[in-house]
């Protein structure tokens, strides 16, 4: 085998990679390199697809690599910060790493059912041959970057509101189940790839762009569970439109 054919698996061992390093930094609360990292792991994740169909390079062991570093980056590392949220706001003070863990820390282990709900999810997308060009339930990185983004926005939010939701363990313990749930709910979710330079083909993955974009200029951080939520909401009403016509 040439050697560009194992440029896709390396560049997946890079996704690997940079979900191991986020890990690190959630044990140190360094949210904004956590979200960096996934984001690089994200990146990466994009371009092993693009360059296996580049250099024609697809297989079942690049399937199952991906699947694997995905694992880590998008399913390992939400997880984590989940819990390390609902433990630090059930527990203030203490340490994860405290010799004393009484039976009531354990509620934060919820926080890992993400990490459950996304093995779940990229299981059942390996063998799920209605996934090839769209999505049924919410796709890990998507999930991924909401979970990561809610640290950020603790920190940065001027909403009083929005501050004692967020650092609420119970509120943040139904997103855990929430995200479990999209993750792995039967929701047809359009495709973001554009078909061609038609705008009748195109019109739902532009309206949610621009959407996006002034979401995410005018909120900033703030806007990515919005945006996740604005992704999930658009595919849900283009579903009903399409099945009024039916």
């Amino acid at each position: 085998m040439s050697l560009k054919k194992h440029i896709p698996n390396f560049i997946t061992l890079l996704n690997l990679l940079s979900g191991c390093v986020a890990l690190l930094f959630v044990s140190s609360h360094r949210y904004e390199l956590v979200f960096f990292f996934v984001c690089l792991g994200i990146f990466f994740d994009f371009f092993d697809g693009f360059f296996a169909r580049l250099f024609k390079a697809q297989s079942p062991l690049g399937l199952q690599l991906d699947s694997l570093a995905d694992m880590v980056t998008s399913g390992l590392v939400p997880g984590y910060v989940m819990f390390q949220l609902i433990f630090d706001y059930q527990n203030e003070g203490m340490s994860v790493f405290d010799p004393y863990f009484p039976v009531n820390h354990i509620l934060p282990l919820i926080g890992f059912a993400i990490t459950l709900g996304s093995c779940y999810r990229l299981a059942k997308f390996n063998i799920d041959t209605r996934q090839t060009d769209s999505f049924i339930g919410l796709p890990t990185p998507a999930n991924a970057l909401f979970i990561i983004s809610l640290p950020l926005i603790i920190a940065s939010t001027e909403s009083d509101l929005a501050l004692q939701l967020l650092t609420n363990p119970y509120v943040l313990m139904g997103i855990s189940i929430l995200s479990v749930f999209l993750l792995n709910a039967e929701i047809p979710l359009f495709s973001l790839k554009m078909k061609g330079f038609s705008f009748e083909k195109n019109k739902v993955q532009l309206l949610f762009l621009v959407l996006a974009l002034a979401l995410l200029v005018w909120l900033k951080i703030t806007a990515i569970p919005l945006v996740i939520l604005l992704y999930v909401l658009l595919s849900l009403l283009t579903n009903r439109l399409i099945a009024s016509k039916a």
